[in-house]
């Protein structure tokens, strides 16, 4: 993995955590950083960067407004596409400026995740294989619940992005075989091709799994023993359910018939 930061749009006390991040997909051996280190802004960043072999790209701001660390960046990434060093590439940013590099990355058949604030811009998070919310990197899980809950609540006009049943259900429906089953890594590729930002941890729930549990009353979970491992199989379940008062009703009148025909 090429692991390429912006450093006007990264924090530095994440940078732990977003090395793990980014580990999970691949080695990050190329560690690149890039802004203007004579601006006092990237100074939080000088203490780490030894500590983490991170290289730093020097880059100038030749005017007041515009941001040459963009170009800089984009630059070594279409070097480091052609040249075929990596398998990947992590782009720490919430820019929408590279929302064609992360294009023209998947063109090629290569990898590229995507971590940023929740405020990235969902051209850029789409063009994204996978894309990681720096939020879901810092905040309790309990307490995320809670936020959460608090927000369906009092804004409706996010619910629909805040509330993940209706994602879920059109995950199930790619993912389900002829029996009506559909295995939890199927669902889980399926929910990152819907949308790659997609991730447990903005819901409150550490893995996908416990998401699911969360929503018993609309899925059924199933494991099975798999060559060692536990595999999960979700189905969702049918709420239609016959109405028996119109039956028993209908069984009323036709008792009734009988001495109607003898009265006439």
């Amino acid at each position: 993995m090429a692991m390429l930061i912006d450093g006007d749009n990264a924090q530095p006390s994440l940078i732990v955590k977003l090395l793990a991040e980014a580990g999970k997909y691949g080695a990050p051996t190329i560690r690149r950083i890039y802004g203007d280190w004579t601006t006092p802004q990237m100074n939080g960043w000088k203490d780490c960067l030894n500590n983490h072999a991170i290289q730093p790209i020097q880059q100038f701001r030749y005017t007041v407004g515009k941001n040459a660390t963009d170009s800089a960046l984009i630059i070594d990434a279409m070097d480091l596409l052609h040249s075929e060093l990596v398998d990947g590439f992590c782009i720490v940013s919430s820019d929408s400026d590279y929302t064609r590099l992360a294009t023209r990355i998947r063109e090629e058949g290569i990898f590229v995740m995507g971590i940023g604030q929740r405020k990235t811009p969902k051209p850029f998070v789409n063009a994204c294989n996978i894309f990681i919310f720096t939020e879901n990197l810092t905040d309790n899980i309990d307490e995320r619940k809670i936020e959460v809950a608090e927000k369906i609540e009092e804004n409706a006009s996010n619910q629909q992005r805040l509330n993940p049943v209706p994602m879920l259900k059109e995950a199930f429906t790619m993912s389900a075989d002829e029996d009506g089953w559909a295995h939890l890594g199927a669902m889980g590729t399926n929910l990152r091709q819907l949308d790659p930002s997609f991730d447990p941890r903005t819901f409150g729930y550490g893995q996908l799994l416990q998401l699911m549990q969360a929503h018993k009353d609309i899925f059924t979970i199933r494991k099975e023993d798999d060559k060692g491992r536990s595999a999960v199989y979700i189905k969702r379940k049918d709420k239609r359910r016959a109405n028996p008062q119109p039956r028993k009703k209908a069984k009323a009148e036709q008792g009734k018939k009988p001495d109607a025909v003898e009265q006439a």
